[in-house]
């Protein structure tokens, strides 16, 4: 899969073909489809490799920030350190991004991503809730989709003011996660 995620982020999902991720892999033409019979299953396939190496980074940023005493500042860091390596290894984060446009249209890619989505949600959630956060449900959808967005919005901008923008975004979004309403 990981020659589908580098495939998707060089070519988008139109350029996602068996023959692309064969010729990618090294491997013989056909050895994909061997495994992925049709496009659409390709398709899921990458979805779900791409939505677990997300959770294995977010499951371990999670143990770090669950050690982190509440007013920390720590975790803006180790969470922006996470988000500067997804953009700095961005072939995962533009396949992601890729996944989730077409989910609005493809009901089997959008179940993938919305259960990994929900998951992620959840750990923050939680996390809210330890700091004793009343909507913690709500303000962790919130903060999910403005990290989403602040990961968009750095991987437009040029390499060298990413870091100091994710930083500053990353600090004012994560304080208002704990603020009171």
């Amino acid at each position: 899969m990981r020659a589908a995620t580098r495939v998707t982020a060089e070519q988008g999902l139109r350029g996602l073909t068996h023959r692309a991720v064969d010729r990618e892999a090294g491997v013989s033409m056909g050895s994909c489809s061997a495994y992925y019979r049709t496009r659409s299953a390709l398709q899921e396939g990458l979805a779900q490799y791409v939505a677990s190496t997300v959770a294995a980074d977010v499951t371990a940023l999670t143990e770090e920030l669950r050690a982190c005493p509440p007013d920390d500042d720590r975790k803006v860091e180790l969470t922006s350190r996470m988000f500067l390596r997804w953009l700095a290894e961005r072939d995962v984060l533009l396949a992601r991004l890729e996944l989730e446009l077409a989910a609005t249209r493809d009901p089997r890619l959008a179940a993938v991503l919305t259960a990994w989505r929900a998951t992620l949600v959840g750990v923050v959630a939680a996390i809210a809730a330890e700091r004793g956060v009343d909507d913690a449900d709500e303000r962790a959808e919130a903060l999910v989709a403005s990290a989403d967005g602040i990961l968009l919005a750095a991987l437009v901008r040029p390499v060298r003011g990413r870091r100091a923008f994710v930083t500053s975004a990353l600090g004012r979004l994560m304080g208002r996660l704990t603020e009171p309403v």
